[in-house]
């Protein structure tokens, strides 16, 4: 399991062997923070654009830069090793900059995928993709699941004084 979680001039050459396999590589990243039910319908959802996925998961220095305070509540340790225990996701690699750009240039998918939540234009590396003669899929996203709404919901909840 832990195999899965690479370092990404790692990913650069299992990928680059993938390619001479005829395998077609999807990747997608984000913060992945507290692992939801919307989290693992949009990872099955773009594991299934292709024959392989790989994620870029916001390391934890990454995370503080785009999200609010107190964010991430689960270490990228742990949430890698998470995400690399599901099925559907073949390899992780950790990124500290608040975009995937990089990994984007480096890897030159052939399948990019985001939440429908992003508009294309907005897409970091769609242009890429496009340009080396990939597509970019929006994945629908499950209403009103996510990280977010549960850490409000668990912050009114001990406000109450569940859990005493």
């Amino acid at each position: 399991m832990l195999s899965k979680i690479l370092e990404l001039q790692d990913v650069i050459k299992v990928v680059r062997d993938l390619r001479r396999s005829k395998k077609k590589v999807v990747f997608t990243n984000g913060c992945f923070d507290i692992l939801h039910v919307g989290h693992v319908r949009y990872l099955a959802s773009a594991r299934s654009q292709g024959d392989v996925l790989v994620v870029g998961l916001n390391s934890d220095e990454s995370v503080r830069s785009i999200k609010p305070k107190n964010r991430p509540i689960v270490n990228q340790h742990q949430r890698a090793e998470v995400l690399a225990g599901l099925e559907c996701v073949n390899y992780i690699t950790v990124f500290d900059e608040p975009d995937p750009l990089k990994i984007i240039k480096a890897l030159k998918p052939d399948v990019l995928v985001k939440g429908a939540d992003w508009i294309e234009e907005k897409i970091i590396g769609a242009d890429i993709v496009k340009a080396n003669g990939g597509k970019v899929v929006r994945v629908s996203v499950v209403p009103e699941v996510s990280t977010s709404q549960i850490i409000q919901r668990i912050v009114r909840l001990y406000q109450r004084g569940y859990g005493e």
